[in-house]
C-alpha cells in the first residue's frame, strides 16, 4: 500500500487519526503551558519575594524541576495520584488499580515543569523593567494594583514574550512523552498505527511533519505578538 493510501481519509485510511491525535498534542500542550504561567507567576512571585521562605522555595522548585527527567515527573505524577485514587476507591468498596486520567495528568506533568522555566523567564522580565517609571508611577499616587497593571504587567509581557515562546515549543514537544501513560496523542497514534500495519517510517514521518507544522504555525504567532508589543517603540539605532 502507498504512502498516501496509508495516510488518506479513506476507510484504510489513518489520516483522520494522525489528525485527531495532533489535535489532542495540542490541546494537552496548550493546557499544560496555561499550568506552566500559572505556576510560573506564583513562582516568579516568590523569588521576588522579601521573604527569605518564599524565596527559598521557588528556588527549591525551579532547581528540582529543572533538574529531574521530564518522563520522570510524568511517572511520579501519575502513578502517585493512582495510588491516591485506589486507596480512596478501596474505602468505597472498589478493587484494583484506578488510573488517573491521562491528559490531566500529562496537562499537570508539563505545567509543573515547565512552570519552572517560566519562572526565570517571568522574573527576568520583572527585573528588565526601568526603576525610574515605577518610581514615577508611585510618585503620581498610583496604588500597588493600578502600578501593576499600567506599568509593570504591559512592560514584563513585552520582555517576556520571546522567552514564554520558547517554552512553548519545549511544552510542545515534550507533549510526545506523554504517550507513556496511554493518552491517544500523536506520537501514540503513531505507535499505534506503525504497529497495526508495520510501516513505521511511514507513520513516524508524517508524526514528525504533523510536529514540525505545529511548530512553525505558533512560531509565526508568537513573532507576530513579539511585533505587535514593540510597535509604537524607540528604536535604538
Amino acid at each position: 500500500m502507498e504512502y498516501y493510501q496509508f495516510m488518506g481519509f479513506g476507510n484504510n485510511g489513518w489520516g483522520r487519526d494522525m489528525l485527531a491525535a495532533a489535535g489532542v498534542s495540542v490541546a494537552v500542550a496548550l493546557c499544560g503551558f496555561v499550568f506552566g504561567l500559572i505556576f510560573g507567576c506564583l513562582g516568579a512571585f516568590a523569588s521576588l519575594s522579601r521573604a527569605r521562605a518564599f524565596r527559598l522555595a521557588a528556588s527549591s522548585y525551579t532547581t528540582a524541576l529543572r533538574g529531574i527527567p521530564d518522563l520522570l515527573v510524568i511517572y511520579l505524577l501519575y502513578f502517585g495520584s493512582s495510588s491516591v485514587l485506589s486507596m480512596v476507591g478501596e474505602l468505597f468498596g472498589s478493587r484494583g488499580f484506578v488510573g488517573a486520567p491521562a491528559f490531566l495528568t500529562g496537562a499537570l506533568s508539563l505545567g509543573i515543569v515547565s512552570g519552572a522555566y517560566q519562572t526565570h523567564v517571568l522574573r527576568g522580565a520583572v527585573l528588565s523593567l526601568n526603576k525610574g517609571e515605577i518610581e514615577a508611577g508611585r510618585a503620581c499616587g498610583m496604588s500597588s494594583f493600578l502600578l501593576f497593571r499600567r506599568i509593570v504587567l504591559p512592560q514584563a509581557a513585552r520582555y517576556a514574550l520571546p522567552g514564554v515562546g520558547n517554552v512553548w515549543q519545549l511544552v510542545l514537544k515534550e507533549s510526545a512523552l506523554i504517550s507513556v501513560i496511554g493518552l491517544a496523542e500523536l506520537m501514540r497514534q503513531a505507535q499505534v498505527g506503525s504497529g497495526s500495519t508495520n510501516q513505521p517510517f511511514s507513520f513516524y514521518l508524517t508524526a514528525a511533519a504533523l510536529y514540525l507544522l505545529i511548530t512553525f504555525v505558533s512560531g509565526q504567532a508568537f513573532r507576530i505578538a513579539e511585533a505587535r508589543g514593540v510597535r509604537g517603540l524607540r528604536r535604538s539605532i
